[in-house]
């Protein structure tokens, strides 16, 4: 572990045998001179530049919360479950349990629920109206009418859906080469309108109130304030809308699946936590605000998910407890390359063979998110060896993305 001191409060960072960039580490010390951070700030071995606050960084408040540090896509995370098959039960071809998956689940681009929109819902399946009208509808009306332009286009048809960008489905085999299916996604549209929304307003309460900031970015909802109440309910409406998501794309792709293996069932209890997200914990004695981006909780007992990339290795672990970390532990595996740099620098070629064995797709439209666009899995694995322990190790065999 790392220890920073520039001024501001201590920041322990999980680098060592990874790279910190001198962008992320800027991010960290201006987080770090926030006059309402507790403690210290903990930084994950998967750290990289965010917008206001670093991805892979755990924030520890009192009284007040910076909704850019938790993000615009609210609640995202992952989830997986085990499987009953094994791998001598998959056919030689995947292709075609892919395609299933991807007709399953709504994925890609969204151009706000047009004719053309593969990344939502046309026809709703009457399971998902049922449940937004009774566990999400009175809620989200009560946030957007008192903030109307908080409101986007996509709410119950993004239900259910992947998105796009770092999102993905993957059917892998453990070290017993046992069946899993894991994915990743968040709270869709209206997470990112809600986001972006508040993002706005705490940078317009910061110039109301001539409060000057190390990053614009940074501007923050003071506790007690009708806006941080606004913000926490939203926030807390978008990640329960996140863990809903993730459970029904995972009961769709179970059921496509059963239509190829008639005798598939899921034997382990299911991993699904957030990892883009704000909550009140209890660290060093204290009551306080915990914001998580880029990070999962990994409490002793704690199971999580640290996914690698499109072509390598991704973990279920346990988290230790480990205190100096807020009980936390990284995401995933973490960029290395901007999207934009990825897509400059990785060649097609390169791509496909990083992704050799996988049922994938192998175009140019997906070289961002090509493994070498990412930190090395196994150096962040032995960067945070005192927060969790690996439980399981999977390998991808078939990956959807958006």
């Amino acid at each position: 572990m790392k220890v920073i001191r520039e001024g501001g409060s201590i920041i322990k960072a999980w680098v060592d045998g990874v790279e910190l960039e001198e962008e992320a580490k800027t991010q960290l010390v201006n987080v770090s001179k926030m006059p309402f951070i507790f403690h210290h700030i903990a930084v994950m071995p998967d750290v990289h530049w965010g917008i206001g606050a670093t991805v892979g960084s755990v924030i520890p408040q009192i009284g007040a919360v910076i909704p850019a540090a938790v993000g615009v896509d609210i609640g995202c995370g992952m989830m997986a479950v085990k499987t009953n098959l094994k791998a001598h039960d998959l056919p030689d071809s995947l292709k075609e349990i892919r395609t299933s998956i991807e007709n399953a689940v709504p994925h890609g681009r969204t151009n706000e629920g047009g004719s053309g929109d593969r990344g939502a819902w046309h026809d709703i399946p009457s399971t998902h109206t049922e449940l937004w009208a009774n566990d999400f509808d009175e809620r989200f009306n009560k946030i957007v009418t008192k903030h109307p332009n908080a409101k986007g286009r996509n709410t119950v048809n993004h239900l259910g859906t992947l998105g796009t960008g770092n999102h993905f489905i993957e059917v892998c085999l453990d070290e017993s080469l046992c069946v899993w299916v894991m994915l990743h996604s968040g709270s869709r549209g209206i997470g990112n309108r809600f986001g972006q929304y508040f993002i706005e307003l705490a940078k317009n309460d910061m110039k109301k109130w001539i409060i000057n900031l190390p990053d614009a970015d940074l501007a923050y909802f003071p506790e007690g304030t009708d806006h941080f109440n606004d913000y926490w309910e939203a926030v807390a409406w978008a990640q329960d809308y996140a863990m809903t998501n993730r459970q029904l794309m995972m009961r769709n792709i179970i059921t496509v699946l059963g239509k190829h293996f008639h005798n598939i069932e899921t034997v382990e209890e299911a991993v699904n936590c957030h990892h883009n997200y704000v909550a009140r914990e209890n660290h060093f004695g204290k009551n306080i605000l915990i914001t998580r981006k880029g990070a999962v909780r990994a409490r002793e007992g704690d199971l999580g998910i640290i996914p690698g990339s499109m072509g390598v290795k991704s973990y279920i672990v346990r988290g230790k407890g480990n205190p100096e970390s807020f009980s936390s532990c990284s995401h995933g595996a973490g960029r290395r390359m901007s999207r934009k740099s990825a897509k400059k620098q990785i060649t097609l070629e390169a791509h496909i063979e990083a992704t050799k064995g996988v049922e994938c797709r192998k175009d140019a439209d997906v070289i961002d998110e090509s493994p070498a666009a990412y930190k090395d899995i196994d150096a962040v694995m032995e960067a945070q060896k005192d927060l969790v322990d690996v439980v399981h190790t999977l390998k991808q065999v078939i990956c959807v993305k958006g």
